[in-house]
C-alpha cells in the first residue's frame, strides 16, 4: 500500500495545484465578465439617457428633468442617475442617492473636462459602486455631465459564489482521481509487479511457476522481456551448475559450456577472442508483413561452440553481414553487442555487394574450392575474375580483423573455413605477434586433386600464415601436408606436423567437431513415444506408414540424395513387404540456388523423387517424401525421434553433423544410423552401419538389416555411439583447438629475411 501512495501522492499534488490554479483562473475571468458587462449596460443607458438629457437642461425644464431621471431610476442594480451643471451642481439626481453625488464626482467632472465619457469603480460608504459618467452639450458647447450609478456589490457576491463552486469542484476532481488512480494504479502495475516479485521468488527457489500474464505496453513489455531472459539465465546458470557438481561428483571429464568458459578465460588471460568467418552467427531481416526486425540464428555448430567462449572474455566476431536489415542496426562503426537478450560480445559486419558476392562466394569459394575439395565427381569451375574478387574481400576481412584488434597486445584470432584461406598470412604479416588460427571444416583433397587449382599456391601460402591449422581427420592433415610438399617450398616436419615457411612455423592437427550434447535433467529424460511421434507426422504429412526413415541435408551434390533415393528404390524392388508400411523423409534445405549446378540438382532430386513414388505410391501412401525447405531444430528433432534410422551417406564429407545430431537426440537409446565410409564422422561412430554410398546394392540391404534389427542391437550401438558423441561434444573440440592456440609460442621472423 505505501508504494501504490508513493505513486499516487504526486498525481494528487499536482491534481490539487492545477485544480486551484484553475479555479483562480475561473474566479478571475467571471470576475473581469461581470465588470465588462457593468460597463457595457451603464455605458448603453448613459448614452440613451444623454439623449433624453440635453433638451432639457433649460433651467425652465428642471422638473422635466427630475422626472427623467426618476423614471430610470428603476432598473436591476441601477443606484441612481444624476445630472451636474458645469459647476458641478447637481441639477437632477435620483432620490436615495448618497449625498456625496448630490456634488459632482471625480468622473463626472473628468467627462465634461475632456468631453468624453468616463467609467469608473468606487465604493461609496462601503458599497462597491460603478459609474458611468458622459459630457452634456447645449449650443455645441459642454455645459455639464451625465453620471449613471450602479451598485457592483453582487459582483463580489457572485465571484464568491463562484470561488466556493470551483473549489468544491476541485476537491471532488481530486476525490474522484485519486480514487481512480489509486484503482488502476494497483490493477495495473502494483499488482501485476507483485505476481512478477512472487516470479522471481519462485525461481530464486527453484520451482518453476508460471507469472500469469502481465498488462500489454511498451513498460509492462520492456519489464516482461527482461524478467524472461533474466529467468532464463537463472535456470541456465542453475542447469550449469547442477551439470558441473554431477561431474565433478564422477569426476568426469566432461566439457560443457560452463567448463569452456572458464578453462579459456583462464587462459586467454582476459584478452578478447576475435573469430573471423563468412557466416554470421545472428541475422537481422525485415518481416515481409510489417516490416519490422527479425532476429534469425543460421543453424552452426561453431556458433555453438564459440559463443560461450566470446561471451566470457568479450571478444569479437567478423563476419559477413547478409541479413536484409544487418545495416538498420549497426552502429558507425558497423558493430553491436549480441546476443540480443543478453549482450555479452561484440558482432563487427562486413558488407558485400552483389558483384563481389558472385565472384567471392557463389563463384571461387562455392564452384571452385567446393568441388575441388569434395570428390564428388562435379568439375570445378575457377574463373581469373572470380579469384580476384576472392582476394579482394579476403583483404577486406583482413582489414576489419586489424581494425578490432587496435590496440590489443598479442591478440588471438580463429578464421573459419576455406572461403578466407588468404586472410591468415595478411593478418600475420600486418601483426606478426598474433597467434593466428584457422579452422578447415570440409575435406582437404590429395596433391593431385588439389593441384587443379591454378593459384593452389597462394592458397596454400595463405594458410601457412597462421600457427595452427585444424582439420576434422587426420587424412586431411596428412592431404595438406602433401601438398605444401608440392606447393611451395618450405620445410615440412612429419614427426611433429609442422610446416616451417620463411622461418615461420604452422602446426597441422585433427581436430574433429562436434554438437553439443544435450544434458537434460532427470525428469525431462523420460523417453518420449516414439510410435505416437510417427503417428503424428505421418498425419501431417497426409501418409499412411508405420515404419519411417529420415536423411536431413542442404541439397547438395556432395550428399548423396540421388544415390540414397535409387538404393530405397531396390530395397522396396526386392522386399515388397515392406511397400505401403515403410517411408523415408527428406528433409532438404534448397542450398546455394542462385548457382547453375545446384539448382539443376534440386531439379533432378524433385525429378528422381516423383519417377520413384509414381512406381510405388498408393492414394495413401508414398515411399519418399521431399520436404523442400529449411526446418528448425525442434522439427527436426520429431523426425530424429520418429525415424527407425537416419541415413547420411555423403559422398565426401569433412566432418557430417547430421550424424551426430541423431545420436544426441535419441535418449530413447532407440534407431539406426546408416552412415557413409566417406564422412569424417565414420573415423568415430563406428557402430553405425558403414556403407559405401556408390553401392546401391548394398545401400539398399542395410536399409533392410536397420528396419530388421532387434531393440536390444539397437541399444548396444546407440548407447557406444550417444557415449563418444557426449565425450567428444563441441566444447571438447573448441577447448583442445582454442587451448593448443593460446599455448604457443610466437617467435617473429626477421623482418628483413627474403620471401621465397
Amino acid at each position: 500500500m505505501r508504494t501504490t501512495l508513493k505513486l499516487v501522492l504526486p498525481l494528487v499534488v499536482s491534481v490539487v495545484t492545477v485544480s486551484l490554479l484553475y479555479a483562480g483562473y475561473q474566479v478571475r475571468t467571471e470576475k473581469r465578465n461581470l465588470r465588462n458587462d457593468l460597463v457595457r449596460r451603464s455605458s448603453v443607458l448613459a448614452e440613451s439617457l444623454q439623449e433624453g438629457v440635453e433638451p432639457l437642461l433649460d433651467r425652465a425644464s428642471g422638473k422635466n428633468l427630475q422626472r427623467l431621471v426618476e423614471r430610470f431610476g428603476e432598473r436591476e442594480h441601477l443606484k441612481g442617475i444624476a445630472v451636474y451643471d458645469d459647476s458641478g451642481a447637481a441639477l437632477a439626481i435620483t432620490p436615495g442617492l448618497a449625498r456625496r453625488f448630490h456634488e459632482s464626482p471625480e468622473a463626472a467632472t473628468r467627462a465634461a473636462r475632456v468631453d468624453s465619457e468616463v467609467s469608473d469603480f468606487i465604493e461609496a460608504e462601503g458599497v462597491p459602486m460603478h459609474i458611468s459618467a458622459l459630457p452634456l452639450h447645449r449650443n455645441g458647447q459642454t455645459v455639464g455631465a451625465l453620471a449613471v450609478f450602479y451598485d457592483a456589490s453582487y459582483i463580489g457576491t457572485r465571484n464568491s459564489y463562484a470561488m466556493r463552486d470551483a473549489l468544491l469542484n476541485a476537491l471532488f476532481q481530486t476525490l474522484l482521481i485519486t480514487l481512480l488512480a489509486l484503482v488502476l494504479v494497483r490493477w495495473t502495475l502494483t499488482g501485476p509487479l507483485a505476481r512478477t516479485a512472487k516470479w522471481l521468488r519462485t525461481l530464486r527457489a527453484g520451482a518453476p511457476h508460471d507469472p500469469g500474464a502481465l498488462p500489454e505496453g511498451e513498460i509492462f513489455d520492456q519489464i516482461h522481456k527482461e524478467v524472461a531472459h533474466l529467468a532464463q539465465d537463472l535456470n541456465r546458470a542453475r542447469a550449469t551448475a547442477e551439470t558441473e557438481a554431477r561431474l565433478r561428483d564422477s569426476q568426469s571429464s566432461l566439457w560443457t559450456a560452463e567448463r569452456l568458459r572458464v578453462s579459456l578465460q583462464n587462459k586467454l588471460h582476459d584478452k578478447p577472442l576475435f573469430v573471423v568467418s563468412n557466416r554470421e552467427p545472428y541475422m537481422h531481416v525485415f518481416n515481409e508483413k510489417d516490416k519490422s526486425i527479425n532476429v534469425i540464428v543460421p543453424a552452426s555448430g561453431v556458433v555453438t561452440a564459440l559463443e560461450p567462449v566470446l561471451r566470457a572474455c568479450n571478444g569479437t566476431w567478423i563476419a559477413n553481414g547478409s541479413g536484409s536489415a544487418d545495416r538498420e542496426v549497426v552502429d558507425a562503426k558497423d558493430q553491436l553487442r549480441v546476443p540480443p537478450d543478453h549482450p555479452s560480445y561484440t558482432l563487427r559486419r562486413v558488407w558485400l555487394n552483389d558483384e563481389e558476392d558472385k565472384g567471392y562466394y557463389e563463384g571461387f569459394s562455392n564452384e571452385g574450392l567446393w568441388p575441388l575439395c569434395h570428390i564428388a565427381h562435379t568439375r570445378p569451375i575457377f574463373r581469373p575474375e572470380d579469384w580476384l574478387q576472392y582476394q579482394k574481400i579476403n583483404r577486406r576481412f583482413a582489414d576489419a580483423v586489424l581494425e578490432e584488434m587496435e590496440g590489443i597486445e598479442s591478440p588471438i584470432l580463429l578464421a573459419q573455413d576455406y572461403h578466407l584461406a588468404l586472410l591468415p598470412r595478411m593478418v600475420k604479416e600486418a601483426r606478426p605477434e598474433a597467434r593466428v588460427a584457422i579452422f578447415w571444416h570440409i575435406p582437404w583433397p590429395n596433391p593431385e586433386a588439389f593441384g587443379i587449382c591454378p593459384w593452389q599456391r597462394e592458397l596454400v601460402d595463405g594458410l601457412l600464415g597462421a600457427d595452427l591449422i585444424g582439420f576434422h581427420i587426420q587424412s586431411h592433415c596428412n592431404n595438406f601436408l602433401e601438398t605444401v610438399d608440392r606447393a611451395v617450398e618450405a620445410l615440412t616436419e612429419w614427426d611433429r606436423f609442422a610446416v616451417n615457411r620463411r622461418g615461420h612455423l604452422t602446426r597441422v592437427r585433427p581436430y574433429p567437431i562436434s554438437v553439443a550434447f544435450p544434458e537434460n535433467s532427470p525428469a525431462l529424460n523420460e523417453s518420449r513415444n516414439a510410435g505416437a511421434e510417427r503417428a503424428a507426422l505421418c498425419a501431417e504429412l497426409g501418409i499412411e506408414a508405420s515404419l519411417l526413415g529420415v536423411g536431413v541435408d542442404r541439397v547438395d551434390y556432395t550428399k548423396g540424395i540421388l544415390e540414397r533415393f535409387r538404393a530405397i528404390e531396390r530395397f522396396l524392388e526386392l522386399n515388397p513387404a515392406f511397400q505401403q508400411r515403410f517411408t523415408f523423409v527428406q528433409i532438404g534445405a534448397p542450398s546455394r540456388t542462385d548457382i547453375e549446378r545446384y539448382k539443376n540438382f534440386l531439379a533432378e532430386v524433385s525429378a528422381e523423387t516423383e519417377r520413384i513414388n509414381a512406381h510405388f505410391q498408393t492414394p495413401r501412401w508414398k515411399p519418399i517424401v521431399l520436404l523442400k525447405r529449411h526446418h528448425s531444430h525442434e522439427e527436426i528433432a520429431r523426425y530424429y525421434h520418429a525415424a527407425s534410422f537416419c541415413m547420411v551417406t555423403s559422398l565426401h564429407d569433412g566432418m557430417n553433423l547430421v550424424a551426430k545430431e541423431f545420436v544426441a537426440a535419441r535418449d530413447d537409446e532407440r534407431g539406426a544410423l546408416i552412415l557413409s565410409t566417406f564422412a569424417g564422422a565414420a573415423h568415430e561412430l563406428s557402430d553405425a552401419l558403414l556403407v559405401n554410398p556408390y553401392d546401391v546394392s548394398q545401400l539398399a540391404d542395410t536399409i533392410h538389416r536397420a528396419l530388421e534389427m532387434s531393440e536390444e542391437e539397437q541399444a548396444a550401438r546407440m548407447q557406444r555411439m550417444r557415449h563418444d558423441v557426449r565425450e567428444r561434444n563441441v566444447y571438447r573440440w573448441a577447448a583442445h583447438l582454442l587451448s593448443d592456440l593460446t599455448e604457443i609460442r610466437i617467435e617473429i621472423p626477421e623482418r628483413a629475411e627474403a620471401h621465397a
